[in-house]
């Protein structure tokens, strides 16, 4: 049985707006739709998942998903809900980003398989790179009135004193979001355009076009999800560092997984809707159990698993929680010498960390002197002291005051872990 997709996205909070008679198509027929990303960072961020979530439903509901890389849209920049403009992308930019994106939007979408309904990647600067200026205002512009561009949110802000104003660029920015959608209509049979809610006034640009241009017959839709928020009025998907990559290079697997772990209750119990492919049933179930309990964090736990393995692998998952446990004393040497650089850091991020020279630690130094010049103790006879009462750990293994410190010791070549009783961590760099 195929989910129906706009109950689908009723149930789970992702349902905005759609126009009339978008249901009803859906329910007659496997349905083409597009979704647009622009490509001005070469990887997606949180902030991309409710409409990618969107298509991966729209794939599962049997629809046929688009996903339109925006290589020409990507070099004018889209002014909905910003009040500035964008930093404009070279052709090799460009071309990079969409590769990476590419591959992001794999692990969500069926972009393989012999299925009539497999994904597609498609890209406007394909029908956009060829066309002139004046064929465009000849053939597009003239069909869209600037009254009724005007009139859409987006510009209004802008016009009414929200940042610097608009140029000519922007403000045509949504006659060509328009085009995207008339193309895809008439050369791919693509007759829903689905995005977020600040996306609605571009999205009806394109079904007032294909009207207009190719006859009151000619039926589009639209359909919008909410804007993501959290509960206590915060940016969904910002952190003090900025925003959460789905590139494990831009944020780690365990950066990644400790935003889902750390979001409130309420944050959670709506996200894990959005975010995860699990059941309603489940859903309800697992709130449930988290009311009634909620020190244990289930529902930021399985949200946090679910989105670390769909966007990452299991193997990043298991890293992650063992990364997890470092910091709350249950963590093991072992598991501490698999992790990577990043990964590393982004555990002991916060924690107060010092320097000490490498070479000192290459001729080997006895574990008092070290303790001692690197200020974690204030003097010789309190790290000895400590040392003594077992309270000192070197890398999670208790050391005594005969421990000699040497590069054996060193963590990923340049790093050791000290810990002073259960609580108090040093990051020592070793340079």
């Amino acid at each position: 049985m195929k989910e129906n997709f706009v109950e689908e996205l009723r149930w789970r909070g992702m349902l905005n707006q759609m126009t009339p008679g978008t249901e009803e198509q859906l329910s007659k027929e496997m349905t083409i739709g597009y979704l647009g990303i622009d490509p001005t960072a070469d990887s997606l961020h949180i902030g991309h998942l409710c409409g990618i979530m969107m298509l991966r439903h729209f794939q599962k509901a049997g629809h046929k998903p688009l996903a339109l890389l925006g290589g020409a849209t990507g070099m004018i920049g889209d002014p909905s809900g910003k009040s500035a403009e964008r930093n404009l992308l070279n052709d090799e930019t460009l071309a990079h980003n969409q590769a990476c994106i590419k591959k992001q939007l794999a692990k969500f979408l069926d972009f393989e398989s012999d299925a009539p309904n497999r994904a597609e990647l498609v890209n406007n600067y394909e029908w956009m790179k060829d066309y002139t200026f004046l064929h465009f205002i000849r053939d597009i512009g003239k069909h869209i009135t600037v009254n009724y561009m005007m009139a859409k949110d987006s510009v209004k802000k802008r016009f009414n004193g929200e940042g610097d104003g608009m140029s000519f660029t922007e403000f045509s920015y949504q006659l060509v979001q328009g085009f995207d959608f008339m193309h895809l209509y008439q050369h791919r049979g693509c007759k829903l355009q689905m995005g977020g809610s600040d996306q609605w006034g571009n999205i009806t640009t394109g079904t007032e076009l294909i009207r207009r241009k190719l006859g009151a017959e000619e039926t589009a839709y639209a359909l919008t999800c909410p804007l993501i928020t959290k509960a206590d009025g915060g940016k969904f998907g910002k952190t003090e560092k900025g925003n959460i990559w789905l590139d494990r290079e831009k944020t780690s697997p365990y950066a990644f997984y400790q935003f889902w772990l750390n979001c409130s209750d309420e944050d959670a119990a709506k996200y894990i809707k959005i975010f995860t492919l699990l059941g309603k049933e489940e859903i309800e179930s697992l709130i449930t159990r988290h009311q009634a309990e909620p020190h244990l964090r289930e529902l930021q736990r399985t949200l946090a698993r679910e989105l670390t393995v769909i966007v990452h692998s299991k193997e990043d998952l298991e890293l992650a929680e063992e990364a997890t446990q470092i910091l709350f004393g249950k963590g093991t040497a072992e598991a501490l010498r698999k992790f990577d650089e990043q990964t590393l850091l982004s555990i002991f991020d916060g924690v107060p960390r010092c320097t000490f020279s490498k070479d000192v630690v290459s001729q080997g130094i006895q574990i008092v002197d070290f303790l001692a010049q690197t200020n974690i103790f204030t003097s010789k006879g309190e790290a000895r002291k400590m040392l003594q009462g077992n309270g000192v750990s070197i890398n999670k293994d208790k050391v005594s005051d005969t421990k000699m410190l040497t590069d054996a010791d060193l963590l990923d070549g340049k790093y050791i872990i000290v810990q002073k009783g259960k609580k108090n961590y040093y990051l020592v760099v070793v340079e």
